[in-house]
């Protein structure tokens, strides 16, 4: 599934697991206002998901730098959208990119905003309440969660 997560900075897009669907709205609960806030909230739900996207940013800042975003251009016009690196949408290109479901679909999650955008989602349904199973040494555990009154869901 593609994840674009919005916040004051722009907007980063990236291919996930549907499972990371659950860890994303869970930390959309604790409110944050930037993408590295929302990956650290998730770490407890999915021990990966922020090291993925954080590495994978880094590769894009390293190969995209100064205005010159061929790295990213060449990336889009030669991988399938569920093989394209995390990016950062820095142009109309990037935009198109970040907004194409993969498989299961596309979810937006513009922290700005508040808001949690299912641009099409055939994996699950967006709850306001829900759950999301931890699973470390000591076992599996559920964690809820409870999005605040202030943040939409859409549709």
């Amino acid at each position: 599934m593609r994840y674009t997560v919005v916040d004051e900075r722009g907007a980063v897009s990236f291919v996930a697991s549907c499972e990371s669907l659950n860890a994303l709205v869970a930390a959309c609960a604790e409110n944050p206002t930037r993408l590295g806030q929302m990956l650290g909230q998730t770490r407890r739900f999915d021990a990966q998901l922020e090291d993925y996207v954080s590495c994978g940013l880094a590769v894009f800042d390293e190969h995209n730098v100064d205005g010159n975003h061929e790295a990213i251009h060449s990336a889009l016009r030669h991988c399938q959208p569920h093989e394209l690196p995390v990016f950062r949408v820095v142009d109309a290109d990037t935009r198109r990119a970040s907004l194409q479901p993969v498989k299961a679909g596309i979810v937006i999650f513009n922290l700005k905003a508040q808001r949690i955008i299912q641009v099409m989602n055939s994996y699950a349904e967006i709850r306001r309440r829900g759950k999301v199973v931890v699973r470390d040494d000591q076992g599996a555990h559920v964690y809820r969660y409870e999005l605040p009154a202030n943040w939409v869901i859409v549709p």
